[in-house]
């Protein structure tokens, strides 16, 4: 029963933190390097009616060339919702529209730009690395509690832990490689 105990937890730690280097992959994929990704938008909610809704579930998107972005509303009156909600997403982006669709142009980046997306790319790592070590903080303290009520030996306390800490490596390393290669993408290196 308690290897079962055990073999369960190391499922669940692998599983969040599994989901934790999701997250993370999802967030640094939105992160603009100069070339047109509907992925940019992800984070850009548009005010319809009377809640804020994601882009993609009021438009359509499109990239009809390498710098360019296309966004058709669903419904023509959202137009201005969907304009201004691309503006104040803050992703340095500046969309025009023509009545029935929204382009949104990708402007080169500069070196200042690409800096400070750099240190948005980081951001967005460490707080993945942070949600891996939560992970790996719950993971120990659920068995120390089982060695605590003596569930599980001294021996099979130390192996878990040893292999909690082992996934917590992998998948930090699998962060550090996502913020490696984001960070080439954008500075060229």
């Amino acid at each position: 029963m308690q290897t079962m105990d055990l073999n369960s937890l190391k499922a669940e730690v692998k599983k969040k933190m599994d989901v934790a280097v999701e997250h993370g992959r999802k967030e640094l994929a939105g992160v603009r390097t100069g070339r047109a990704s509907t992925n940019m938008l992800d984070t850009v909610h548009v005010d319809a009616y009377g809640s804020l809704v994601p882009l993609n579930q009021v438009a359509q998107l499109s990239i009809p060339e390498p710098t360019m972005i296309l966004a058709q509303p669903f419904d023509p009156t959202l137009i201005k919702a969907v304009e201004k909600g691309i503006q104040i997403a803050n992703l340095g982006l500046n969309p025009t529209n023509d009545g029935k669709v929204i382009r949104i142009p990708i402007p080169s980046l500069n070196e200042e730009r690409r800096k400070e997306l750099s240190r948005i790319v980081h951001k967005y790592a460490e707080e993945a690395r942070n949600a891996v070590r939560n992970v790996r903080r719950d993971a120990n303290d659920a068995i120390k509690k089982l060695l605590k009520d003596h569930k599980i030996s001294e021996d099979d306390d130390r192996r878990a832990l040893d292999e909690v800490q082992k996934l917590t490596d992998q998948h930090i390393t699998m962060i550090d490689e996502l913020q490696k290669k984001k960070d080439a993408e954008l500075l060229g290196k």
